[in-house]
């Protein structure tokens, strides 16, 4: 496959997993990539309205041209799909697709390979909450300028510990990504980011080699189970079989994830 891909050439299409316990926050009514963070005006009244997390991520993408997305579920998540619909409330088309593979989110991703062979693709975590508005145009025209496999989008990291930190050239080229290590004197850890098909071809390879290994290792060990495999991980396996990857640094960036109760607490306050 040719790795110079035209950005237009190729539409750009959103990618949400939304297929996790949220055993951190655990119980909840509802899903959490339906948790009320902040407010918004709906069209034809001043009264406010709740605004769930997921709006968030679905409006950056907006912000930027982009309207089409899949979300990717699993069973009984079924007040995502019945809550944004077919994605009017965010100006959108939207799709929704099932989770098979319960290994982790990169297999979550990938249950939109049919779909997604020779778009770029950009993706975010539905219950991390980020600023600036404007990253992915920034993500997306530094693609188009350096025309490479996938950019990340970096920020200062509060705990390197729970974090995937990146090791960044002075081009901003990612030479190496550590996956929660446990010291760094790395400074930025990634949150969401764009990959052209040659990224979402690798990642389908890969998990496809990933998964017939582990079953192999755990059917030798009499294991049911195989651990989550990160998104992080997948990338890192990229970078050693030489694709591009490249990151855009937002240092004065914020952002929060509501998975854990505390956390919860300050996005309630930060964007309340």
């Amino acid at each position: 496959m040719n790795k110079l891909l035209k950005r237009n050439e190729n539409e750009v299409i959103g990618l949400v997993p939304a297929a996790g316990r949220a055993t951190r926050i655990a119980p909840m009514p509802l899903s959490k990539e339906l948790f009320p963070v902040g407010f918004k005006v709906i069209d034809g009244t001043q009264t406010p309205r709740p605004k769930v997390v997921t709006h968030y991520l679905l409006e950056k993408f907006r912000n930027v041209g982009i309207s089409k997305a899949f979300i990717v579920l699993r069973d009984g998540k079924w007040d995502i799909p019945a809550y944004f619909g077919d994605g009017a409330l965010v100006n959108m088309h939207l799709g929704y697709l099932m989770m098979r593979e319960p290994f982790g989110p990169p297999f979550t991703l990938d249950q939109a390979f049919p779909f997604l062979r020779d778009e770029i693709v950009a993706f975010g975590f539905p219950d991390i909450l980020f600023r600036p508005e404007d990253v992915f145009k920034q993500l997306l025209d530094r693609q188009k300028t350096i025309q490479s496999d996938v950019v990340l989008a970096l920020f200062p990291a509060h705990n390197p510990q729970i974090m995937d930190m990146v090791d960044i050239d002075k081009n901003g080229k990612i030479r190496e990504m550590f996956l929660k290590p446990a010291n760094s004197n790395l400074g930025y850890c990634w949150l969401c980011g764009v990959w052209t098909p040659v990224f979402t071809n690798f990642m389908h390879d890969y998990l496809q080699s990933y998964q017939r290994e582990n079953s192999l290792q755990n059917a030798k060990h009499e294991k049911g189970e195989q651990a989550d495999l990160t998104v992080g991980a997948v990338i890192q396996a990229a970078i050693k079989d030489g694709l591009e990857v490249y990151g855009v640094t937002f240092p004065d960036g914020e952002y929060i994830d509501i998975g854990t109760p505390d956390d919860l607490v300050r996005s309630l306050k930060m964007f309340g």
